[in-house]
């Protein structure tokens, strides 16, 4: 039983996930055309829409299904699996891990697929910071009593982007969570989503800007 474990949101969160979106936008139009890259983002969405979660590789196969006699759509995927995800960590992003480190167990908790989001951990350096200590799930805000099965502790710190995350979080843990919004990417700047859940316990405008906490107050809070 710890005293407290944090658990980090990744994309967006450590990883500015828009960018990496953007930058598969600007790919896919310039060697493949505008066409294919709005059906690609169309079947990404709906794709999403039906799992719950982001499935690029699930999206690139049922765009391939449509396109089975254009042999280049076979070398996207070679590019998302070459991506340099460890240059698109946000600032201080592993000072903030190795910080709050230093007062208990940081675990990284994600949605994602089985296939995609761990080789966007691995390749990012994030699993190695965080010493094989990552769950992906599909709804993590409906595992949590793994979560705690896995990693007990009396207090937990929850790091994410998205207040609806947060705001599940708390329901579950009451006090016993403390919950962090970084205001980084498209869901933490939209106005609809900021005004429809409820504030977080700590907001931050970067996650780098958790380097100027004190990390005991959330050992102390308890």
């Amino acid at each position: 039983m710890e005293d407290v474990v944090f658990l980090f949101d990744v994309d967006n969160t450590l990883l500015d996930n828009d960018r990496v979106q953007r930058d598969l936008s600007d790919h896919l139009a310039k060697h493949y055309g505008e066409r294919a890259r709005d059906r690609y983002w169309s079947l990404f969405e709906d794709l999403r829409g039906s799992l719950g979660y982001a499935d690029y590789l699930g999206a690139l196969q049922r765009y391939r299904l449509e396109e089975l006699h254009n042999p280049k759509v076979l070398r996207i995927a070679n590019w998302l699996a070459d991506y340099p995800f460890a240059d698109r960590l946000y600032p201080h992003a592993l000072d903030v891990v190795r910080h709050l480190g230093s007062h208990g167990p940081t675990v990284i908790l994600s949605d994602g697929d089985a296939a995609f989001q761990p080789r966007k951990i691995e390749r990012s350096g994030l699993w190695s910071a965080f010493a094989d200590n990552v769950l992906i799930y599909v709804h993590k805000e409906r595992v949590l009593e793994d979560v705690a099965r896995l990693y007990p502790a009396r207090r937990y710190v929850m790091i994410d982007d998205k207040l609806r995350i947060l705001e599940a979080v708390k329901q579950h843990w009451g006090d016993r969570v403390t919950t962090v919004f970084p205001r980084q990417g498209h869901y933490a700047l939209d106005p609809a989503e900021l005004e429809r859940w409820r504030p977080a316990d700590l907001s931050v405008d970067a996650v780098g800007d958790l380097l100027k906490i004190d990390a005991a107050r959330f050992v102390d809070s308890q």
